[in-house]
């Protein structure tokens, strides 16, 4: 038994010892590039889930309202107009020669191309910021949620340490400070003290 034992060990030894040098024999952008912890590596994963499942949810209007939003919240959109404001003037003001006016002062034409896109636009940026919200607002449950959870589950580690500790005779366990700290935490308690104490900016 205790041969087994040795040969074992041995072979552990030596199992630690060929790990060792081949992690500092591997180089540096190798090491790199190892894959996360399985904890952060789920975490990613789930988070990566969750944003593709939102995209892929999204109907054919807000997919066009969305890539819209993003192509107006550009530099270059701007840097587009002002060109085009900029030649559509020089040709409409007579710097191309009177032929080549098709809107003249005071540029109607113009005025109706950049109030129709105004509206247009502004109503794809409201639908576009209308599903940013609502996941926003799923991601914000969520992470309340969580939060919940994580709190009950550190008031159950605490009132299981507290066991220990009593049953061991230590006198922390009957410290006065772990009385509110073992209870279950009221969300809406909280949030009647949070409306109550907050100042209201009036």
């Amino acid at each position: 038994m205790s041969a087994a034992r040795s040969k074992l060990s041995k072979s552990y030894t030596g199992l630690r010892s060929a790990s060792n040098i081949a992690e500092h024999s591997s180089p540096r952008s190798e090491r790199s590039s190892l894959p996360y912890s399985s904890a952060s590596g789920q975490n990613i994963r789930a988070i990566c889930d969750l944003e593709h499942s939102a995209l892929a949810e999204r109907s054919a209007g807000e997919r066009l309202a969305d890539r819209i939003a993003s192509i107006a919240g550009k530099a270059s959109f701007a840097v587009a107009h002002a060109f085009l404001f900029f030649v559509w003037l020089t040709i409409n003001l007579g710097g191309m020669g009177q032929g080549a006016i098709f809107d003249p002062y005071p540029f109607q034409l113009l005025t109706l191309v950049t109030s129709l896109e105004a509206i247009f636009l502004s109503l794809f940026i409201l639908t576009s910021q209308n599903r940013a919200t609502s996941q926003a607002d799923q991601r914000s449950h969520l992470d309340l949620q969580i939060n919940l959870l994580a709190e009950e589950e550190a008031t159950a580690t605490l009132k299981m340490l507290q066991a220990l500790c009593a049953h061991h005779g230590l006198e922390i366990a009957n410290d006065p400070a772990l009385i509110p700290l073992v209870r279950r935490t009221e969300p809406k308690i909280l949030l009647k003290e949070i409306q109550t104490e907050l100042p209201d900016g009036s």
